[in-house]
């Protein structure tokens, strides 16, 4: 009605308590906060208030110091960048030697190796027996099938051999001629401490006391077909014998079970080889009609066993020469590698599982 004042409405739920609650939440946060950070730039901290900030700085700076003190040992990121910053002083400054043979340890170790076992740990993932039977001084000759139209097998062994070996030795590997004709690939063999597969220089890395590995199948081992799959061929005439006979080294058997099925040969175009002047032409699954995509291995799962080594010592001097010992010598290892890549097979249960 007109003349009547508005009646005074009075809520029946009132806001009130959570408004003082947060007044109260706002009056604590402002008592640990830093003097400067106060609503009222004209309001002095009072005593507690800085007492308060300088507590909890102290606390934090503890913390952090404690947390310190206990990681001492540098992150993985940190150990990448001293090996990269000690690696590039050391080929700046030369502190670092070759052999006669062009090998050279740090350029080794700093890049060769590491890019190796990323084959060796997540695409392969070798798994390694008998590393007991290689000495851990001295000379020894590594006898192994080979396999796979490219001779991963020769790298996934060197790399077993350092990374395995409680010595973590060098093996050093006896390559075809072709491998030191190629600009690229034939330095960076001779930096990574391999020669040529001859007979005086197996002679001299043996009299040096390196531990060497030969293939003695040659290319009739790397390029047969998928069909004859971890069926050895012929081991040559013995050389490999001769050698250790002459240095007097034990021959130690290696069987490597993986390798056939990295690049599965159904075919060798022999006329285009010889256009090449290759000793195969391989066609794979995969190569050449996937191009390039074709050269990337299958992953399968390696098995590398080294065998009881095979003593030379007791011969004579003059059993190099006896084409009757080196023959026995070279069946014997034959038969040993052949007979463990059996036994290998007959425990495995899948080419890529294994």
């Amino acid at each position: 009605m007109a003349g009547e004042s508005k009646a005074k409405v009075i809520p029946l739920h009132s806001n009130s308590g959570r408004a003082s609650a947060q007044r109260r939440a706002a009056r604590a946060g402002a008592a640990r906060r830093h003097p400067s950070l106060l609503e009222d730039p004209g309001t002095r901290a009072t005593a507690e208030q800085m007492a308060a900030v300088v507590r909890e700085i102290d606390q934090r700076r503890d913390g952090v110091s404690g947390s310190a003190a206990a990681d001492d040992t540098p992150n993985e990121l940190a150990q990448r960048v001293a090996a990269i910053a000690e690696f590039v002083r050391k080929r700046m400054s030369g502190d670092y030697t070759v052999d006669e043979f062009g090998f050279d340890p740090h350029l080794n170790e700093a890049i060769f190796l590491p890019l190796l076992r990323v084959f060796f740990k997540s695409w392969f993932r070798v798994e390694v027996s008998g590393i007991e039977n290689l000495p851990d001084t001295g000379a020894a000759l590594v006898v192994a099938n080979h396999a796979g139209v490219l001779p991963f097998d020769g790298l996934m062994t060197s790399v077993a051999v350092h990374d395995e070996h409680p010595a973590h030795r060098d093996l050093r590997l006896l390559a075809a001629d072709m491998v030191f004709d190629m600009p690229v690939f034939g330095q960076a063999a001779r930096k990574a401490g391999h020669t040529m597969a001859c007979t005086d220089d197996a002679h001299r890395l043996l009299a040096a006391g390196e531990l060497t590995a030969v293939f003695p199948e040659g290319y009739k081992g790397l390029g047969k077909p998928f069909r004859d799959r971890y069926k050895l061929q012929r081991f040559g005439r013995g050389g490999f014998v001769a050698a250790a006979l002459r240095a007097k080294a034990p021959i130690v058997p290696c069987s490597i079970v993986g390798s056939e099925e990295i690049y599965p040969m159904i075919a060798d175009v022999k006329l285009l080889a010889r256009l090449l002047g290759l000793p195969y032409f391989p066609v794979t699954p995969l190569f050449p009609l996937a191009g390039p995509a074709g050269l990337i291995p299958m992953p399968s799962k390696w098995h590398i066993q080294f065998g009881e080594p095979i003593r030379t010592d007791e011969y004579d001097e003059s059993a190099a020469d006896d084409p009757m010992i080196t023959f026995e010598l070279t069946d014997q290892v034959r038969e040993t590698i052949q007979q463990t890549l059996y036994q290998l097979l007959a425990n495995r249960r899948n080419a890529f599982l294994g």
